[in-house]
């Protein structure tokens, strides 16, 4: 689970990072008074979980009343998902650092990666100037050690004056990762002020959805997705996936659904979204084809091999969802495993033709969505 900005610099706040003062708003309507508590100038940023958002246009500095009023409207009318508005004191930057914590799958440790170029453009410099980004690796067993992020700090060449903030800003950082059983914190950027600080500029937090129960205070609402999609899934605990192609997939299983999204790709069609209809979701035909109806598809793409997973009462319910939702889209299904021959007729009584072969369904389908390539 992301959090927006603001909970995230909650946190760092609570385990003593330095960040800006600042104050949030859900609405337009305690704009004037926000921003009369911060001051000017400040900097208005939209409480969105998108990257890019300086590009987007949705953080903006302002110089008076009548300026913020205007910027929060625009931002507010841009912004899509949107929890609210952070009003924050506008900070006289002379420098910006990145520094970020996530899990390394090869080592088993925790890794921080820092950067003595943080900004908009970290993306950038991580792809084509790699040796710019310093890592360390943290056993978790030990917990982060002085000299290592004193290292790390002498490697990005910071100021031998910040070494002892930054010393105890990294080290609280790793207390958050640990704290609140973090994917991954991010600091971008870091900024050395003009008058020798480092303050959290920004902030990124994403708690491991398997530990929210540890964690009640955060409460994922229709704000944390993109679309109704996305949300509904996660409300009913189907695993969804969405991406910007014409073909909606209902697989069962990530190593089938690999399979056909590989052969999707390779036959030129592209996908647009992906649900699970496998596991303890595979009574759930109705509420997955109602979801899927929420997407722009061209196409939907079911394709299954259940043994535990009952094709046959895959089959009944995708029928019973087509009769009572009439989706606008057309099907192409291949569902195999125990009790396929009941289930082929029971898509035969809904006008679907059953399919054995995977790539003759994939096909099919591309063909369907407007793809050239057979």
């Amino acid at each position: 689970m992301k959090l927006f900005e603001y909970q995230a610099k909650e946190l760092f706040e609570q385990i003593e990072i330095p960040v800006p003062n600042r104050t949030f708003i859900k609405g337009l309507e305690g704009m004037a008074e926000a921003a009369g508590q911060i001051g000017f100038p400040c900097v208005l940023k939209a409480q969105v979980l998108q990257g890019g958002r300086g590009k987007a246009g949705l953080i903006k500095l302002v110089s008076n009343i009548e300026e913020a009023s205007n910027q929060a409207e625009s931002i507010f009318s841009k912004a899509k998902n949107m929890s609210g508005l952070l009003i924050e004191e506008a900070i006289q930057i002379e420098k910006e650092l990145y520094v970020s914590i996530t899990a390394d799958p090869v080592t088993g440790k925790a890794m921080m990666m820092a950067c003595s170029e943080g900004g908009m453009d970290i993306e950038e410099i991580a792809k084509d100037i790699p040796e710019r980004i310093h890592k360390i690796y943290i056993d978790l067993s030990k917990g982060i050690q002085p000299y290592q992020v004193r290292g790390l700090l002498y490697e990005m060449g910071i100021d031998e004056k910040l070494i002892g903030q930054g010393t105890k800003i990294l080290q609280d950082l790793y207390n958050v990762f640990r704290t609140y059983e973090a994917e991954l914190v991010e600091i971008n950027p870091l900024i050395v002020t003009k008058d020798g600080k480092l303050i959290a500029g920004d902030g990124k937090v994403s708690i491991d959805d398997n530990a929210l129960f540890r964690h009640p205070q955060f409460k994922a609402t229709e704000a944390y997705y993109e679309n109704d999609a996305e949300y509904e899934a996660a409300e009913e605990g189907i695993p969804y996936i969405q991406f910007d192609g014409e073909i909606g997939l209902m697989c069962a299983g990530a190593g089938l659904t690999n399979t056909v999204f590989d052969l999707v790709n390779d036959y030129g069609g592209k996908v647009a979204n992906y649900l699970e209809f496998g596991g303890p979701n595979y009574r759930k035909a109705k509420k997955a084809m109602d979801i899927m109806m929420k997407n722009d598809i061209k196409i939907l793409l079911i394709v299954t091999f259940g043994t535990i997973a009952r094709a046959d009462v895959m089959a009944e319910g995708i029928v019973e969802a087509i009769k009572e939702l009439n989706p606008p889209f057309p099907i192409v299904a291949a569902i195999r495993g125990t009790g396929e021959e009941k289930a082929h007729e029971l898509l035969r009584s809904a006008g679907i033709e059953p399919l054995i072969d995977t790539e003759e369904a994939v096909k099919k389908a591309i063909a369907l969505s407007g793809g050239v390539k057979q």
